[in-house]
């Protein structure tokens, strides 16, 4: 996996999805390994600001023309902001899922969370264990 996929300032989620701490809020997004694997996006549902999230659940479905996968959120608040531009450019997800292609920002809802969340080290052995190059 290229090197700039992982950042030591992120967390991870073992369902693929990466969180970037700013203070009291969380900007989400896919990881550019399940964009990857995902393949050729079609179609992403996403929520509303001011929707609930809860750690582990999905807030979001993504389309490919592999299959419709959840996206699960990494940790627990409130929708503060959706990045409504990805719904008209899912290459900006494909491409710089890391930057431009993040999908919703949380207010967190408390910090012991973003525990259970894993490193860039160990999110790269997880997708080395699943594939990963």
């Amino acid at each position: 996996m290229k090197d700039k996929i992982m950042s030591n300032e992120m967390y991870y989620s073992q369902t693929h999805e990466w969180a970037r701490v700013d203070g009291d809020t969380v900007t989400v997004g896919i990881t550019p390994f399940a964009a990857e694997h995902l393949s050729d996006l079609i179609f992403i549902q996403l929520p509303k600001a001011g929707a609930q999230v809860k750690q582990g659940a999905p807030f979001s479905e993504i389309e490919s023309v592999k299959t419709v996968s959840d996206i699960n959120s990494p940790v627990s608040g409130q929708i503060t902001e959706v990045n409504e531009a990805v719904a008209g450019n899912l290459n900006a997800i494909s491409t710089d899922a890391l930057g431009t292609g993040w999908l919703i920002k949380v207010k967190l809802s408390g910090t012991d969370e973003l525990k259970k969340l894993i490193t860039a080290d160990a999110y790269k052995k997880l997708c080395d264990s699943e594939g990963g190059h």
